[in-house]
């Protein structure tokens, strides 16, 4: 008899959903629902009087959670603020939705509803208030940690373990520090900072105050700086330039995981204060970002860019060294920007244009095996006419 054994689970439906497969491998897990902890339930009289919204139906509902209009329970207050998923509004079972004047004018007459102008926000201002921030771990220094004794914490520190911290360090009151973090020689971070695990700061870098570094990213490595030169009787090589600036992050200032900004050439490599990035921000050496920048995944950044405050740039929008993005203006994702953009214009495409030109643009570029095929007609026709 020849047994055969299956090194590869089964990849179509049919297979997995049978009987065998579940005689083999057991029968499916289920995964709970995951509801984050509620730190305090309220009246949605009470969330309104909080929210500075307008109550419309039963003021004593007890709410005690927040979640969106499909997963939402009698206990969850939930928010509408894109269109998209106005018909949730007929089916949901939250016990209170978030919603503006004009949404809630079509709202069914047995939902309770707080009337918002930014229901975004409303809602924001409920999540913190039903369940707060993560917390962290209490002040204290592991006996796991490396500290340096010349580094200085401030009162109320929290260094996990295996963390290291380097000669001449300065560590602001009540940061937190999780494990596996490095903080170089010399390197200031501000007081309310937050490193999640395994961040890198290297040495003579500045973070100011209440910064938030999610895992993985690293803070002043080595910008992208080479010189390329052929020595006498040698083939040409790209000859290190040493970097001697620094990385400085400013106040309120989140990163997301496994970002990235080098440290300058000469002088500093800027983020502005209240920028927000998204994970895997790239920043070369030298760049200056102005104050409350969003950026979206897998943004790149060259050396020596500047941009103005409130800039915005989509996911895997790559802007080219040297350039100028001034303030207001907005990146589509992907665009690839090889000239300055103006204070508040919205750019797209690659090579990045003006937005309105490159949706023309793209829309001409899906017509174009039509328009290969009439050219092609035409031709034809030519071709007898002219027999």
């Amino acid at each position: 008899m020849t047994i055969v054994i299956c090194l590869f689970p089964p990849t179509t439906p049919e297979v997995h959903n049978s009987k065998l497969f579940y005689a083999i491998n057991g029968p499916p897990i289920p995964l709970p629902n995951f509801r984050y902890p509620v730190a305090m339930a309220f009246t949605t009289e009470q969330l309104a009087s909080m929210l500075g919204a307008k109550l419309q139906g039963d003021g004593a509902h007890s709410i005690a959670g927040c979640a969106g209009l499909e997963e939402a329970t009698a206990a969850d207050i939930s928010f509408l603020s894109n269109r998209k998923y106005a018909s949730s509004l007929g089916t949901t079972q939250a016990g209170a939705v978030i919603l503006s004047s004009i949404d809630a004018a079509q709202a069914p007459a047995t939902l309770t509803v707080l009337i918002a102008n930014d229901p975004y926000f409303a809602f924001r201002q409920a999540m913190v208030a039903l369940h707060g921030f993560r917390k962290h771990p209490p002040a204290g220094i592991s006996e796991l940690a490396v500290v340096d004794p010349t580094a200085v914490l401030g009162e109320g520190c929290c260094v996990q373990p295996f963390a290291a911290i380097a000669a001449g360090a300065k560590i602001g009151a009540r940061t937190v520090i999780y494990p596996h973090c490095y903080v170089g020689a010399d390197a200031v971070i501000g007081e309310d900072c937050v490193l999640y695990p395994s961040v890198t700061v290297y040495d003579h870098c500045v973070l100011g105050q209440r910064v938030t570094l999610h895992a993985g990213c690293v803070i002043g490595q080595d910008g992208f700086g080479y010189a390329t030169h052929k020595l006498e009787g040698e083939a040409p090589r790209h000859h290190k330039i040493p970097q001697i600036g620094n990385a400085v992050i400013e106040d309120d200032v989140e990163m997301g995981a496994n970002c990235a900004i080098d440290r300058a050439t000469l002088g500093s490599t800027r983020i502005g204060q209240g920028t927000k990035f998204s994970d895997l921000i790239a920043i070369g050496h030298g760049a200056s970002l102005g104050k409350h920048n969003l950026m979206v995944a897998q943004v790149g950044i060259a050396g020596s860019t500047d941009t103005g405050d409130y800039v915005v740039m989509g996911g895997q929008a790559g802007v080219a060294g040297h350039l100028s993005i001034g303030t207001g203006a907005q990146l589509a994702a992907q665009s690839g920007v090889m000239t300055d953009v103006p204070a508040g214009e919205k750019y797209g495409g690659q090579p990045a244009m003006p937005l309105s030109q490159a949706k023309r643009t793209i829309l001409a570029l899906m017509r174009l095996p039509d328009l290969l095929k009439e050219i092609k007609d035409l031709e034809n026709r030519i071709k007898e006419l002219e027999k």
